[in-house]
């Protein structure tokens, strides 16, 4: 019988990957160091008999660790930061003769010098930046040790033992997972790479579990609110699951550089079975439509339940997620709404747009696309790996749009690098430069091959970048974080640094820019309420002494908010006379019965309008997005707003077109007030009402929100919202 060869490993060890934090390889109880002899009975030697670890939301631990809020009835502490723990012994302990120390492991695997067994000596003082155990009190049998943790420790959940030295070896607790400890990044402590000095800011950043995402259009931004969720019942759980699912070694999880990044790869299902399956094509037969989603919650638990990628998600919803993992872990982050966003996939910073030679768009020659809006995360951190002055917020984006070192991730890409026009610098640079400093460049493709720059647009894309206030709902504008304003001495200097790091390419065409024409063509789109008709009114300026004669035309698009065009639903010409000096306008009437039968997720309509000055072959173009306003949901509620009392929830809807609306969802959640919850109408007819009555018990107090979204097969993107003030419960 012949052996199995074993595999060569060339004098190397094989030490196995340790990538897990949910799988377990317990040391041994006892670690003696030969044979007992007889008459020996090693339970006279000092041993635990219970560990107590202060882990209420009320005691001092979560209190002071700024953990109290999460709904987890195991200890979550902060590194780089004392924590109290209690020993019952089964004898008084002698400092003088009995000897022990608190071990932490994590993983199947562990090894102390990769973080992932720390043994905890006890220490006469504590030292900042060492892990070591101090005894602060003695009563009878029990000890109180203040423990410091390592500012540079890894995140996530510890397996904790007490090991204990005899002079025949050591003895050692059983494992007990009422003694797990969950060790989170730390932005209150100034060794922590994520320190973050302001405490408004970690109050925003770190703790707010409800927040705002704008989106809709320049002209029409609009907002709804998100429930994050970061401190709800099992989303710890799920946010350490994405990692152990990522297969990220244990060891690089106590670097938020490489947290993120994994982040950002996990939290959509490209390439990795991540948490979403990305879907801009409007059919979600398989799922639940993106814009139904009013938080992370539902997603994360889902995603863990079932080992398998949830359907569906767009930019905001990835970044909802994405933020949610983000804070939960202890990383301040924040969600940013870029509008006129570029997807350009060689980041070359330049948007060509082709026309044909009578003005309209050349689709087939127009690849690259400009957003209405796209929605990424920033994340706040120190950047070691960069010269002094790139940490701070680093742009880290989950939605899958490029491929980053071989999976579909951005980031973590300095907001500062990006805005001096570093683009060298790790990760991903020049694709985020290209989202928010692309230039806009208007091409004839002639019929000879020839190509004529007939404009070109410095301004359009990254128009605004926002996020939400501190403290508040509002907007706040960050676009001075990313770019200087146009025309400044620095905003030339930026480009110039980018051009130099090979970012942005001279204009691809043959030719030269056209002189500017003696006639002005503008556009504006009436507010449009979904189900009504509206006007587009085009306005002509002749600046000349020379009257002109104008053919032009304007198409309506049904698009996505990526800029991706679906469907044409408008098309019309007209002919407009211009006198010397004199301005036209001209108005196209668009029908609800035109667009209504066609829309996509958020009702966002497209216009481009196109016309030649006859006498001169001048080309005008325009193009301009507008949002539909489309109806509310209304929440109502009725009871005492305090914990722990019966508060009732009615969520109402009205129809507002002319036909039924079909397979109705109403999605239902409020952080902290009620857990997330649907309820399906077959049918709305048109102008009827349908309520819904849900009672809710609420267990966190202070400012509050309900939110409830409605999806059908012909309507989407119907979003509602309450403000709740929830009082704390009254003590008798």
């Amino acid at each position: 019988m012949t052996e199995t060869p074993r595999p060569a490993f060339g004098g190397r060890r094989a030490v196995p990957l340790n990538n897990s934090n949910a799988e377990e390889n317990n040391p041994p109880t006892e670690e003696l160091l030969g044979l007992v002899p007889r008459g020996v009975n090693l339970q006279d030697y000092l041993h635990v008999t219970t560990v107590h670890l202060f882990k209420e939301p009320w005691d001092t631990n979560k209190v002071d660790h700024h953990t109290d809020k999460y709904n987890n009835n195991k200890l979550i502490v902060r590194r780089g930061q004392p924590f109290y723990i209690q020993i019952e012994f089964n004898r008084p302990y002698n400092p003088r003769k009995d000897l022990f120390r608190v071990e932490y492991v994590i993983g199947r695997y562990p090894q102390e010098n990769k973080g992932t067994y720390i043994p905890v000596p006890v220490v006469p003082e504590l030292r900042s930046g060492k892990w070591g155990a101090k005894v602060i009190s003695r009563e009878d049998r029990s000890v109180r040790l203040s423990i410091q943790s390592s500012p540079e420790c890894i995140v996530g959940k510890f397996r904790m033992y007490i090991a204990v030295w005899t002079p025949y070896g050591i003895l050692r607790t059983s494992r007990n997972p009422e003694t797990d400890t969950y060790i989170l990044f730390n932005p209150w402590c100034e060794e922590d790479a994520v320190y973050l000095d302001d405490d408004r800011e970690r109050e925003e950043y770190v703790l707010n579990d409800i927040g705002v995402i704008f989106y809709g259009d320049f002209n029409n931004i609009k907002s709804r609110s998100w429930s994050y969720g970061q401190f709800e019942d099992g989303i710890l759980d799920a946010c350490l699951h994405m990692m152990d699912k990522a297969q990220m070694d244990l060891s690089g999880r106590g670097n938020p550089i490489k947290v993120s990044r994994v982040g950002s790869a996990m939290v959509n299902s490209k390439d990795d079975e991540g948490v979403l399956v990305g879907s801009w094509d409007n059919v979600y037969a398989y799922g639940v439509p993106p814009s139904a989603w009013t938080g992370s919650i539902d997603i994360l638990l889902e995603y863990q339940s079932s080992q398998n990628p949830v359907r569906y998600g767009q930019c905001w919803v990835f970044a909802g997620v994405f933020n949610t993992f983000l804070r939960c872990l202890g990383i301040p982050a924040r969600v940013v709404t870029n509008y006129f966003s570029a997807h350009d996939n060689d980041a070359n910073l330049q948007m060509d747009i082709f026309l044909q030679e009578d003005g309209n768009v050349n689709s087939k020659l127009t690849k690259d696309s400009v957003w209405n809006y796209h929605c990424w995360n920033e994340a706040w951190m120190t950047r070691p790996d960069l010269p002094v002055g790139f940490g701070g917020w680093q742009v880290v984006d989950s939605t899958p749009q490029e491929n980053s070192d071989g999976m579909y991730r951005c980031g973590p890409a300095s907001v500062q690098a990006i805005k001096h026009g570093h683009v060298c610098f790790q990760f991903d640079a020049p694709f985020v430069y290209a989202e928010v400093n692309s230039d806009l460049v208007y091409i004839t493709a002639k019929k000879d091959g020839t190509h004529v720059v007939e404009a070109v647009d410095t301004t359009h894309v990254g128009k605004l970048i926002v996020t939400k206030q501190i403290g508040g709902d509002g907007m706040k504008d960050i676009t001075e974080n990313y770019k200087f304003q146009e025309g400044q001495k620095e905003e030339r200097l930026a480009l110039e640094t980018a051009l130099m790091y090979g970012v942005k390419k001279p204009l691809n065409t043959e030719g030269i820019v056209k002189q500017r024409s003696d006639v002005d063509m503008d556009f504006e789109v009436e507010n449009a309420v979904l189900g009504k008709d509206f006007k587009v009114t085009i306005t002509f300026q002749n600046n000349s002494p020379k009257a002109y004669t104008i053919s032009a035309y304007l198409t309506g698009n049904i698009t996505f908010y990526t800029g991706v065009s679906k469907e044409e639903f408008k098309n019309e010409t007209f002919e407009v006379a211009l006198d010397p000096l004199s301005f036209k306008k001209e108005e196209v009437l668009v029908r609800a019965g035109e667009y209504m039968g066609q829309l996509l997720e958020q009702a966002s309509l497209h216009f481009f309008v196109t016309a030649r000055v006859d006498e001169t072959g001048d080309i005008l173009a325009k193009q301009k997005s507008t949002v539909l306003t489309i109806p509310t949901i209304i929440i109502k509620v009725r009871g005492a707003q305090m914990v722990g009392s019966d508060m009732v929830v009615t969520v109402e809807f009205t129809n507002p077109l002319k036909e039924s609306l079909k397979n109705v969802w109403i999605r239902l959640e409020g952080p902290g007030v009620i857990k997330p919850m649907r309820k399906m109408f077959r049918e709305i007819r048109p102008n009827s009402t349908v309520q819904w009555e849900e009672v809710c018990w609420p267990w966190v107090s202070g400012l509050r929100k309900l939110m409830a979204s409605m999806t059908s097969d012909s309507l989407r993107h119907v979003y509602g919202e309450l403000d709740l003030q929830i009082q704390r419960q009254r003590t008798v």
